[in-house]
């Protein structure tokens, strides 16, 4: 039977039988955007190298966090499919997801947080979080993960209804979308103190740190009363997922209207923020949609805002509420005109 097991292993590459965690997908996007900006670090213009390093540094901090949950995972001697950095896209809509995990009673959302600084959640589901900012400390607020965490589950209720063949099979669907699709934040910073004292109950279940990961999902599959599915079921979602993810690349050599070799980097050495095609685009639109609201252009998206946009090149709303003060009625309003921007300048 081991014999047997081996070569069904070796064929499918996967487990003949699921007794531990398996990571199906294990590639990060991020890691490889790591790389890219470290080498157009090496011949770009001292004038932006400093906004590579800082997009560097989040990146790691990112990497380090998930780092930390897939410790967790492969050490916890549950038969569980793990999926790792899935990108989907349907139709307007894309989800980044850190971390999906199948078990054999639900499929589990995880959006991981490596955070720097001290975060509360107080009672209307807002983080706010505390960072030392040149000696002193000052608060910000972070747009919401369980929000993030949110759109996630929408996305994916979208394209799993989207391949259901009949009324019937939608109906069951939806009314099981529950129990079948959970989702849960997971602080991976050690060091982070989180003040949840006044958030409401079902924010407090969705909010964890990394070193209860394990015992959550035990929990939550205790607790589950959905019926066992088996490994052939586990492994056809996890091919389902994996079939429709698409690698979210960033170009950063238009990011930063630079290029990638000192070669063909010529005399563009001397580029600035507020020189690159993205950056007069989006402050003429800002002009231009002020005058026409009566309005000053600050109100459309502030200079600090404007230079976040040119860093980030957002593709989508989820993408552009990631920028500090962009809400849902700012993005609804503004944000299909910006992302048009973004997609042009980049087609060019």
């Amino acid at each position: 039977m081991a014999f047997f097991d081996s070569v069904k292993e070796a064929i499918t590459q996967r487990p003949a039988n699921l007794k531990s965690p398996f990571f199906y997908k294990t590639d990060s996007d991020a890691r490889r955007q790591l790389e890219h900006l470290k080498e157009i670090h090496k011949t770009a213009p001292d004038a932006i190298k400093p906004r590579i390093e800082q997009d560097i540094k989040m990146l790691s901090y990112g990497i380090a966090g998930e780092e930390n949950i897939a410790f967790e995972l492969k050490n916890s001697s549950l038969p569980i499919i793990v999926l790792h950095d899935l990108h989907i896209v349907y139709k307007d809509l894309s989800a980044q997801i850190d971390y999906m995990i199948i078990t054999n009673k639900f499929t589990l959302i995880v959006e991981c947080k490596n955070l720097i600084g001290n975060v509360e959640v107080n009672s209307n589901g807002d983080f706010i979080r505390t960072v030392p900012y040149n000696g002193k400390y000052k608060k910000e607020g972070i747009y919401s993960p369980i929000t993030q965490n949110r759109r996630h589950l929408e996305m994916i209720k979208r394209v799993r209804l989207s391949v259901k063949n009949n009324f019937l099979t939608q109906t069951m669907f939806e009314k099981n979308f529950d129990e079948n699709y959970k989702s849960v934040v997971v602080l991976a910073n050690p060091k982070t103190i989180v003040n949840m004292k006044y958030a409401k109950k079902e924010v407090k279940e969705k909010i964890i740190r990394c070193d209860q990961l394990i015992e959550h999902i035990k929990k939550l599959m205790n607790e589950s009363k959905n019926v066992i599915s088996s490994e052939k079921e586990m492994f056809k979602l996890a091919e389902f997922f994996m079939s429709i993810h698409s690698e979210n690349t960033v170009d950063y050599t238009k990011k930063y209207g630079v290029a990638e070799t000192e070669k063909e980097a010529g005399i563009t050495t001397d580029i600035k923020l507020e020189d690159t095609p993205l950056y007069k685009e989006l402050k003429q639109y800002r002009y231009d949609t002020s005058k026409a609201e009566g309005v000053k252009a600050y109100f459309i998206y502030n200079n600090a805002q404007l230079d976040e946009l040119v860093s980030v090149m957002p593709e989508t709303l989820d993408e552009l509420k990631n920028i500090s003060g962009f809400g849902d009625v700012k993005c609804q309003k503004y944000g299909p005109a910006i992302l048009e921007i973004v997609r042009k300048t980049k087609d060019k």
